[in-house]
């Protein structure tokens, strides 16, 4: 998995509008995140500059717009935020987690079950192959 730079909270809110609607050009990422978010246009502006520099998006001119678009896909920014967060907290095993989530009664009995369900499907997905 490639190394991916640092990204801010902030940042962060203002990847996951690119993420969704990408392309995307500035005026709309300003309207999507001023519509979760009370920042100024500035502001946002802001971060697109620095996600450009840190190349986490690419920018393009079109007439008078700057077009967005991600470098760094969600699913892999997912990824090793996660392993990040399993790193720091639970020695990097996902099982010291979940148990720790079991032993502190963080879990409903609807989450258990819905993660049966899943490793139960993941059980017949690698029975098929």
């Amino acid at each position: 998995m490639k190394e991916i730079p640092q990204i801010s909270e902030a940042e962060h809110e203002v990847m996951k509008v690119v993420w969704k609607y990408e392309p995307i050009s500035t005026p709309e990422i300003v309207e999507k995140v001023s519509q979760k978010i009370d920042w100024k246009p500035n502001t946002i502006q802001t971060m697109l500059v620095r996600l450009v520099r840190k190349k986490v998006l690419q920018t393009e001119k079109e007439g008078r717009a700057f077009i967005y678009t991600s470098l760094v896909k969600e699913s892999e920014y997912v990824e090793q935020k996660s392993k990040l967060f399993l790193k720091q907290f639970f020695d990097g095993t996902l099982n010291s987690m979940v148990l720790n989530f079991i032993e502190n009664d963080q879990l409903s009995k609807e989450d258990i079950d819905e993660l049966k369900s899943i490793l139960s499907e993941r059980d017949k997905k690698k029975g098929e192959k």
